[in-house]
């Protein structure tokens, strides 16, 4: 059936305009081919010369008897609607026959063929586990006969973007992301969303789940993205957790940076002459990049739970949070409770569509705001701030063994899934205590990170029969991952014998992590590997830091000629 809709333009232009847009995104949302045209003052209705039965006529107007001697020679179906039934239900302005064929169409949809796929993967950190995830989602989908375009949102920006007209074309839509990802250019579309992990360990799989289970995306990105993964599951916390710490991160890496410049600049007490370059250096470190990090948490935190409204109550708990000394908990907490605010203030609080214009930029940002920032204040901000005050004295003093058992603790979480839930909390958690001038526990967590690729790589060299061909081939490249605290470069090793080459890699990086701590050696960067020993005073004790990778690696490197057992036939 064609459907023509027709609009009173006696209305006024902007209101003939904005039923003209709102029609149209209900005739999306519905699968429905509509033509929307609007009528001069003096204008006529305008019916195809091919008009029949099967043409449905939609009047918009106020008017009751609009343009009915100009309707009486047209022998089809047509609906009158009035301006207000359409912008309080745009629905109602679609016909049942459309409504029925469009909940029949998304219930088929599985069954449909399938030959365009755009992909969006992201991680965290944007580095490895973007990039892996779009090479399995292509290779698979090249195996599988589907045309696919992957956009990479890795740490400098979305990589190869998808263009308008690609996502206009394609049949399905697959976001495999450990953070959220913007869906508002896919609305209309068939959107699967999951992880990155299944994307690099069998994208054929994930690819054949996301075209039998996709749903169709609607033009409000916040229910979809909580509709994916629910916010009151472990996926979804974890998920709205490492949204915040993938944008946190760059403020972490400035400000440490900076402050470790100026200290190599200045000596250890740069601060006590001002205006020095040292001096400068540190307070840009500090009272910038290292003051934002827990706004920078809490903010996208709560974006991830409620979209862009939830950035400014988000942000602004997160500095109640810094100013009470309640730091990264605080701030974890404060996006929390800013993203639930949104999400209740957006189901409770229900203007008239006239009105509906100040939810985004004076209702939500006011009420979750005052609800966060109370909250925070009289509630939850003193109770986490002596928490965390206990947590930091405790990791300031420890000594002996219990900083060797936390180190190898730390170590052992970050190679258990090497990129994975359990080694983005233990970095997450490390990344965090640098901006209470604990430097510890990131070192652990860097140094742990180091050593599965750089094992791996040299038991290609001490042990090639115990290895494929393939894998003695991506030595090197291995070895270069680790160097660069790359994690991920072993993934392709462990799943392929994941009972031996996984408790290998644990016990090196458990061993590394423990050295470390026992040392006392820190990092005051995130990131970077061995890159950061060329940065003045980034690194603290270089002996311990060099002794832990040494012994790590090579733990795991005997661990694993031991663990792995010979390869009969190999390639030449």
């Amino acid at each position: 059936m064609n459907f023509i809709a027709q609009i009173d333009a006696r209305i006024g232009e902007v209101h003939a305009l904005l039923a003209k847009e709102v029609l149209t995104k209900a005739g999306e949302a519905a699968h429905l081919k509509l033509s929307v045209e609007i009528i001069e003052q003096d204008g006529k209705v305008k019916i195809p010369v091919d008009a029949s039965d099967q043409t449905q006529l939609l009047l918009i107007s106020d008017d009751d008897q609009w343009q009915d001697d100009n309707i009486q020679q047209y022998s089809g179906n047509f609906k009158r609607i009035s301006f207000k039934t359409l912008f309080d239900n745009p629905t109602a302005a679609i016909p049942n026959e459309a409504q029925g064929s469009s909940s029949q169409k998304e219930s088929t949809d599985e069954n449909n063929e399938v030959k365009r796929i755009v992909a969006v993967t992201s991680c965290p950190t944007g580095i490895a586990h973007t990039f892996m995830a779009a090479e399995g989602l292509s290779v698979a989908a090249g195996e599988l006969g589907y045309n696919i375009r992957v956009e990479t949102q890795g740490s400098v920006g979305a990589g190869t973007p998808l263009s308008s007209e690609e996502i206009a074309a394609s049949d399905l839509v697959v976001i495999a992301a450990d953070r959220e990802v913007d869906r508002s250019r896919f609305a209309g579309k068939r959107v699967y969303s999951t992880g990155t992990k299944l994307a690099i360990s069998d994208g054929q799989a994930l690819i054949k789940e996301a075209v039998s289970k996709a749903k169709l995306q609607s033009a409000k990105t916040s229910d979809n993205a909580s509709n994916e993964t629910s916010e009151d599951s472990i996926g979804g916390v974890y998920k709205h957790l490492m949204t915040g710490v993938s944008y946190m991160l760059p403020f972490v890496v400035a400000g440490g940076l900076l402050i470790a410049l100026s200290f190599a600049i200045g000596g250890i007490h740069v601060m006590d002459t001002e205006g020095t370059l040292g001096y400068t250096l540190n307070v840009i470190g500090s009272q910038g990049g290292f003051a934002l990090m827990v706004p920078a948490l809490a903010g996208f935190i709560a974006y991830s739970m409620a979209d862009r409204p939830g950035i400014a109550p988000g942000m602004i708990g997160g500095l109640i949070a810094q100013q009470i000394g309640a730091g990264f908990l605080g701030g974890i907490v404060a996006g929390f409770i800013a993203g639930y605010a949104v999400r209740l203030a957006i189901r409770f609080i229900i203007l008239p569509k006239s009105l509906q214009g100040l939810m985004p930029v004076l209702v939500l940002p006011l009420v979750a705001t005052a609800i966060t920032g109370l909250l925070m204040v009289y509630a939850v901000g003193t109770p986490v701030a002596a928490i965390l005050n206990f947590l930091t004295e405790w990791l300031k003093g420890l000594q002996g063994t219990n900083a060797v058992i936390l180190g190898a603790l730390i170590g052992g979480m970050m190679a258990l899934d090497m990129g994975g839930p359990v080694n983005k909390a233990a970095y997450a958690t490390s990344v965090a205590l640098i901006s209470a001038g604990i430097y510890g526990p990131i070192g652990a967590a860097i140094i742990a990170g180091m050593t599965p690729p750089m094992a791996l790589a040299l038991s290609c060299w001490f042990f090639p029969n115990k290895f494929t061909a393939e894998e003695r081939n991506s030595k090197v490249s291995t070895f270069v991952l680790g160097l660069a605290f790359i994690s991920e470069g072993a993934i392709p090793f462990a799943a392929r014998d994941p009972f031996r080459v996984i408790p290998a890699l644990v016990i090196g990086s458990a061993i590394a992590g423990a050295i470390a701590m026992g040392m006392g050696t820190g990092l005051r960067a995130p990131h970077g590997g061995i890159f950061l020993v060329f940065i003045p005073g980034v690194v603290i004790n270089y002996v311990g830091y060099f002794l832990a990778i040494i012994a790590g690696t090579a733990a795991s490197t005997i661990a694993l000629g031991i663990l792995r057992k010979p390869i009969a036939a190999q390639a030449a």
